[in-house]
């Protein structure tokens, strides 16, 4: 009986043996082609291709399961997974294959992802017209096409420094030592640094553009995106590109609304306009009325 319990408990460890190494050599590559579809590319052919084999979910609720309607064999041993739920290039998901046991995480590309959150900063969530920050700026140069857009591109250039200095700082000095607390403080003095070495290479190179910036370009200090931006990546713990792409897409989206604020008000020079609503009344009416018009990027998806 003994050795009949050794033989038996000897196979068990031999046959999970087996299945563990079935499983390790067994690997598969997953690509999400929405809108319905998960193309899968195993090392291996899978015999089971029923959808009861396989399971997938969104990372952010795993115990809610997609429902697979439809297994098809691709050319090569690849199979494609048909779900009625919308997937999205951008979102996280867990695939489980039950035979042979498979679980694998399938993040969204980097490339997307980076695309999503530049577009994304930049028309649905623009710090301008969304949030209504920096407005300051936003009203003070954007009465002539030249100089907004000259603005806009020095704004961007500082915003992306200034981003990625402030992201390096927080990650390696003020993270570690426990120097959150000094956020504002900190960033407002990378910024101050940048503005003014900024000013001062203006100053020497281009006299004329740095007249028509006047006060606003040292008001870049003190701007609420531009101070926004850190304060963002830091509280979500951003990574590098993250942090890239967040302050680009906020640099592009702040020159964008400048240049459309700039053309709608010289063309309203042109025009008659109540003296009541002349100057700033009606350039608050035309930030307004593309406010509206950008609320219409609300809930856009992009890469889907």
């Amino acid at each position: 009986m003994a050795r009949l319990a050794c033989s038996s408990l000897a196979a068990a460890v031999l046959l999970l043996a087996s299945a563990a190494r079935a499983e390790e050599s067994t690997t598969i590559r997953v690509v999400v082609e929405p809108p319905h579809a998960v193309r899968i590319v195993p090392s291996q052919p899978i015999a089971r291709t029923l959808p009861a084999n396989f399971r997938l979910a969104e990372a952010s609720a795993p115990d809610a399961a997609l429902p697979i309607t439809e297994v098809r064999k691709g050319p090569g041993g690849e199979i494609i997974l048909l779900t009625s739920a919308r997937l999205a290039r951008t979102e996280t998901y867990e695939l489980e294959v039950r035979d042979p046991p498979i679980r694998r995480r399938v993040r969204p590309s980097a490339l997307a992802s980076i695309l999503t959150a530049i577009l994304a900063a930049a028309l649905i969530n623009n710090f301008v017209f969304t949030r209504y920050l920096g407005l300051c700026v936003f009203f003070g140069v954007s009465k002539k096409r030249d100089t907004a857009t000259s603005m806009g591109v020095t704004f961007t250039a500082v915003m992306v420094t200034t981003g990625m200095f402030s992201w390096l700082l927080y990650t390696f000095v003020m993270k570690p030592l426990q120097l959150s607390f000094l956020q504002v403080l900190a960033y407002i003095g990378v910024v101050a640094f940048m503005v003014q070495l900024l000013d001062t290479v203006l100053k020497k190179t281009n006299r004329a553009l740095h007249r028509r910036f006047g006060i606003y370009l040292v008001l870049i200090t003190t701007n609420c995106i531009i101070l926004a931006v850190p304060l963002l990546n830091a509280g979500a713990d951003a990574g590098p590109l993250e942090s890239l792409a967040l302050a680009l897409g906020s640099g592009f989206g702040f020159a964008l609304a400048l240049f459309l604020m700039s053309c709608a008000r010289e063309k309203v020079e042109l025009a008659r306009v109540p003296a009541s609503f002349q100057g700033l009344p009606i350039a608050f009416v035309l930030a307004g009325l593309f406010a509206l018009a950008f609320m219409g990027f609300s809930g856009l998806s992009f890469f889907r």
